[in-house]
């Protein structure tokens, strides 16, 4: 094997063994109410961990959703409460549904 091709290798196998690993999400449960409401709206959307392995989209207002969607608030456990308002979470509305 050539110097060349053994570099090559080399490269090969760093980049391989960095680009694997797993990127761990911010938690409600690990923070303050105020803390976890100020990060969301510093962000204006943001995927939160709300508590074991659930998650939620979050966001500061309709504009941060989807045509068709509208917003309802999202009360998440933290650290200091039970149901902290941190935002507002996107879903689908119809027009036809009472």
């Amino acid at each position: 094997m050539t110097i060349r091709a053994a570099a090559i290798a080399l490269i090969a196998v760093a980049a391989c063994a960095c680009g694997a690993q797993a990127q761990t999400r911010l938690s409600t449960t690990s923070m303050t109410c105020s803390a976890a409401a100020s990060f969301v709206a510093s962000k204006g959307a943001v995927v939160i961990g709300t508590g074991g392995d659930t998650y939620e989209r979050v966001v500061i207002g309709q504009g941060f959703c989807n045509r068709g969607e509208d917003t309802k608030p999202l009360f998440a456990p933290t650290r200091d409460n039970g149901a902290c308002f941190i935002g507002y979470y996107c879903f689908e509305y119809s027009r036809n549904k009472p």
